[in-house]
């Protein structure tokens, strides 16, 4: 049996991804969250190509809470204004705007990338 919660959230995942796709002007900032870890990539679904990543290893954070989602979103904005990169697709995968996944947004949001 699958954990409905799961299953809600590939239904709405896969809902979202109809209407979302990254190119390499406006890539497309996927989130993913699991139980210890937060990873974000920025992917050029034209291509197929993950142009960054960066997760809480990464950044050697040990919590995974939502000031180091804030700082994680700082993080990955600052890699992808040096790449040239300045707008970019939000893609929350599924999964609710607050806490942690909206951390990341402001985060990026203030270092300078549009939505």
């Amino acid at each position: 049996m699958v954990n409905s919660k799961v299953a809600r959230r590939w239904r709405v995942r896969q809902r979202i991804r109809k209407h979302l796709a990254g190119t390499l002007e406006r890539p497309r900032l996927s989130i993913f969250k699991s139980n210890t870890n937060i990873y974000v990539q920025l992917i050029d679904d034209v291509q197929g190509h993950t142009l960054l990543a960066s997760s809480l290893q990464q950044l050697k954070l040990k919590q995974n809470n939502v000031a180091a989602a804030l700082a994680l979103g700082r993080f990955i904005a600052e890699q992808a204004i040096a790449k040239g990169i300045a707008t970019v697709v939000l893609d929350r995968s599924g999964y609710i705007y607050h806490g942690k996944v909206r951390a990341i947004a402001e985060g990026a949001r203030e270092k300078g990338l549009k939505f």
